[in-house]
C-alpha cells in the first residue's frame, strides 16, 4: 500500500528530522517527501500499517499530515 499526505514538511532540516521516526518502525518499507511540491507531500509504503497509524507517526514528530485521495 502507499500512502500520500500533504504535510507542512518543508525543507531539509524538516526532512531531518522525521527521518528517525520514520525509519524506526519497520513496517515502513519506504517513504519520501516531495518537497518542490507545493502540498509537500510525503509518500509511505507499507503493507501492514493503517493510514492512522502513518499519520499517527507524522503528528509525533511534530508535523501535519493529512491523507490525500489516492
Amino acid at each position: 500500500m502507499k500512502y500520500k499526505y500533504k504535510t507542512n514538511i518543508n525543507c531539509g532540516g524538516c526532512v531531518a528530522s522525521i527521518t528517525p521516526h520514520l525509519n524506526a518502525n519497520a513496517k515502513i518499507k519506504s517513504w519520501e517527501v516531495d518537497t518542490a511540491n507545493p502540498q509537500k507531500v510525503l509518500t509511505v509504503e507499507t503493507d501492514t500499517l493503517s493510514d492512522e497509524a502513518v499519520r499517527e507517526i507524522v503528528v509525533k514528530a511534530g508535523y501535519k499530515a493529512e491523507k490525500l485521495s489516492q
